[in-house]
């Protein structure tokens, strides 16, 4: 099974908590890093250290979309807040369908969140890219 993951986070979450996140995701849809085929995320997040920081020690490259782009996917889980910050009302869910160019029946994780000792957000959304 090939995968992509779709990523948020708060700003400045450290790798740790972002790796943890993508972790628990995997774990939870039994899958590996080995077997992710893509990674993306919004534009905003094109500086966001802890996310490439993240995706250099696994050799993955991410796809950033603009918010324009995030919002028109059509998501199981639209929020206000996330719309208030990034202009869509999902990045992890539209950001993994978008890299899997899938529909929602793809998405396994839909939006698995963890909250770091830091007090610092992450949010990982998980696609099965169809065959």
């Amino acid at each position: 099974m090939k995968i992509t993951l779709g990523l948020g986070c708060d700003r400045n979450t450290p790798a740790s908590t972002i790796a943890q996140a993508i972790g628990e995701a995997l774990a939870a849809a039994n899958a590996t890093p080995a077997d992710v085929a893509g990674v993306a995320s919004i534009d905003l997040k094109a500086d966001e250290v802890g996310l490439l920081e993240v995706a250099a020690q696994h050799g993955w490259t991410i796809d950033f979309h603009p918010a324009a782009a995030l919002a028109e996917v059509e998501v199981p889980n639209p929020s206000e807040t996330v719309r208030k910050y990034t202009g869509t009302p999902s990045v992890s869910e539209a950001a993994a369908m978008l890299a899997a160019r899938a529909d929602q029946t793809h998405l396994i994780i839909e939006k698995h969140k963890l909250r770091g000792p830091d007090g610092r957000n992450a949010t990982v959304s998980i696609a099965r890219i169809p065959e």
